[in-house]
C-alpha cells in the first residue's frame, strides 16, 4: 500500500491490520543470543545508517534472537539490568515485534516472544510503503502505569530517552551484521494503538523496521 493511500485511509480511520500469513504461534522461544563477536564499536558507529529498502525474506531465528537481545535484552541477569537505561528502573518500555505471522511482545526475562494478536499489523506501523513487506517492524511502547515514581510531566521525555537508546542499539547491531534498518516517528499512533489493542496507560513511541538489505539492481551492460 503506497503512502498516499495510507494517508487517505488514515483520515477516515481505516488503517487496519490484516490477517496473518500461516499460523500464529503462541510463543517463539529464541535461542540464546550470541553476545560475543561482531564489529568493534567504532567500526559499527562508522557504518551506522538509515536504509529504506528491505528484502522480504524473514530473518533467521538466531539473528532475530541477537537483534532483540541487543535492543532490550538482559545483560545483568542477577540485577535484572538490560541493554537500555530506564529512569528509576521503571522498565516502562515494551518492545513489540510485528511479523507476518502475528504481533508479539518481547520478554527479556526468558528471552522469548509471546503472541499478543494473531494479526499482521505491519502496515499500520507507519505511512511508508516498505513497512508492509519488510520482514519485521519493531514497535516501542511506554507503559506509564510503571512510572509512578516519575513526575507526570516528565514521563514522556524519560520514555523517549529509553526508546532512543533502544533504537541506537538496533542500529549498531544492524551495522555489525550488515542488515538494513530505519527508525520511524511518522505513524498514526492512535490507529496503531487500536490495532494493537493497547490500554490507556500504554503509548506508542517509535517504530523501527529491520531486514536484510534489498538487492541493488545490476548495472546495465554497456
Amino acid at each position: 500500500m503506497n503512502t498516499l493511500t495510507k494517508l487517505a485511509l488514515g483520515l477516515i480511520g481505516q488503517i487496519k491490520a490484516t490477517h496473518v500469513q500461516g499460523d500464529a504461534a503462541d510463543a517463539i522461544v529464541l535461542p540464546p543470543a550470541h553476545t560475543a563477536g561482531g564489529l568493534l564499536l567504532m567500526q559499527a558507529l562508522a557504518l551506522r545508517q538509515s536504509q529504506r529498502e528491505f528484502a522480504p525474506e524473514p530473518l533467521p531465528l538466531q539473528i532475530l534472537s541477537n537483534l532483540l537481545w541487543a535492543a532490550a535484552g538482559l545483560n545483568r541477569p542477577a540485577l535484572g539490568g538490560r541493554t537500555v537505561p530506564s529512569a528509576l528502573n521503571a522498565q516502562e518500555l515494551d518492545l513489540y515485534v510485528a511479523l507476518p505471522t502475528g504481533l508479539y511482545r518481547y520478554a527479556a526475562l526468558g528471552h522469548a516472544l509471546h503472541l499478543v494478536l494473531a494479526m499482521d499489523v505491519r502496515r499500520v506501523t507507519g505511512y511508508q510503503d516498505f513497512v508492509d513487506t519488510a520482514p519485521l517492524d519493531l514497535i516501542m511502547v511506554a507503559d506509564f502505569s510503571r512510572m509512578k515514581l516519575v513526575p507526570v510531566a516528565q514521563r514522556m521525555a524519560f520514555a523517549y530517552t529509553c526508546a532512543g537508546a533502544m533504537a541506537q542499539n538496533v542500529y549498531l547491531y544492524c551495522a555489525s551484521e550488515d542488515l538494513a534498518t530505519v527508525i520511524r516517528a511518522w505513524l498514526d499512533r492512535d490507529a496503531l494503538a487500536k490495532a494493537m489493542a493497547l490500554g490507556n496507560d500504554q503509548h506508542v513511541l517509535l517504530s523501527q523496521t529491520v531486514g536484510r538489505k534489498a538487492p541493488y539492481p545490476a548495472l546495465p551492460v554497456r
